[in-house]
Formats: C-alpha cells, structure tokens, sequence
C-alpha cells in the first residue's frame, strides 16, 4: 500500500518555538511520510508551499512559522501576506496547503513565553495533521462519489 507524502515547511524565525509543530505533525503522521523544508521566514513560505503543491508529489503541505512584532514594520501585514498567499497556493494548486503560522499580540522572549509557545506549536502541529489527514479522507469521498456516478 502507497503511503501519501506530506511537506512541512518551517520558518526559522524563532525555530526553537517554530520546529515544535513539526514534531505535533509527526505525531500523528509517521516522520517517513513527511518531507521538511526550512525557510528564512514566513513570507518565504508561500512560494514554496506552491512549488512543492505543484508536483503532485504531497497530499499535503504543512507551513509553520511565528510571526511577531520587530517594531520595524506592521507583523499583521506580513501575517496576512502570508496567510493569502498559502491560501492561493493551495487554491491554485489543488492541493490542501496548511498554515501553523501564530502571530501573538504580546509576545516577550522571555523563558515564560517560549515555554508557553513552544507547548502551543505542538498542538496546532497535531491539529494540522489531523486537518491534513480528514482533508485528504473527505476529498477521497468526493472522488469515490464522482467516479460512480460516471
């Protein structure tokens, strides 16, 4: 039996809190499945998610990143770039492209707030996965569905 490849791309902004969706991913889907790719920040990873939807080589692509005010422009800008942009790769390419990107009002790098987000990534990491997995379980309905009925 084939097993369905997945992408994760990671943002490596803040990537001792950042990989932690990764490793939440990987627990419900085996790590063999999934292929990660580094990025230098969240407004990189659109470009990517569309390439690699495009291949026709995941079922899935995953982005993760933690965008947080620098004080030298808007982060809800960049979020939002970002946020569109995945959303149009995963339209254009048909194929399901996931966002694990957090953008905190009040963030602090302090041990107190990575901890807390480190332990958050993980589960939106989980929650990603079982999105990819239910995602790709309802499109396979679908296409049962079309195919006896032609």
């Amino acid at each position: 039996m084939t097993h369905t490849r997945f992408a994760f791309i990671k943002a490596q902004w803040h990537a001792e809190i950042v990989d932690q969706a990764l490793a939440g991913f990987c627990e419900l889907i085996p790590s063999e499945q999934v292929d990660v790719f580094d990025v230098p920040g969240a407004f990189e990873m659109p470009l990517l998610a569309r390439d690699l939807a495009t291949t026709g080589r995941y079922g899935a692509v995953a982005c993760a990143a933690f965008v947080v005010d620098g004080g030298i422009y808007r982060h809800e800008f960049v979020a939002q770039a970002v946020v569109d942009g995945l959303m149009r790769a995963g339209l254009d390419s048909g194929v399901p492209v996931l966002s694990v990107s957090l953008t905190p009002h009040q963030y602090q790098e302090t041990e107190h707030h990575t901890a807390i987000y480190r332990s958050h990534f993980v589960e939106k990491g989980r929650e990603a996965a079982q999105a990819a997995l239910s995602v790709l379980k309802a499109r396979r309905a679908i296409g049962n569905v079309i195919e006896r009925s032609a």
